[in-house]
């Protein structure tokens, strides 16, 4: 086995793994009984969907994969936060 093919076989393993678990995340979100598990299905599904967009960009050796998984990461933080003061607090802006 070759460093090429290792590397192959790990991506493409790596890349089922976070769609499963995107996949997963999508259905706790839909089924949540409260709002913390929606907003923390949301939470993982931006991660998810962040490793997802950096895998493939390590697979096609592609620039805009990792500035799409920047942009993901900087939307979903900021996503997380005001869901959380929301739940908190009730009010997002004070």
């Amino acid at each position: 086995m070759t460093a090429a093919s290792f590397l192959h076989f790990a991506l493409t393993y790596a890349q089922l793994c976070l769609i499963l678990a995107f996949a997963l995340a999508s259905w706790r979100m839909l089924k949540g009984p409260r709002a913390q598990d929606r907003v923390l299905a949301l939470d993982t599904m931006y991660v998810d969907a962040m490793l997802l967009f950096l895998v493939i960009g390590i697979g096609n050796g592609n620039l805009f994969f990792f500035e799409a998984a920047a942009v993901i990461a900087i939307v979903g933080f900021v996503a997380t936060a005001s869901l959380a003061k929301f739940l908190m607090r009730g009010e997002v802006i004070e």
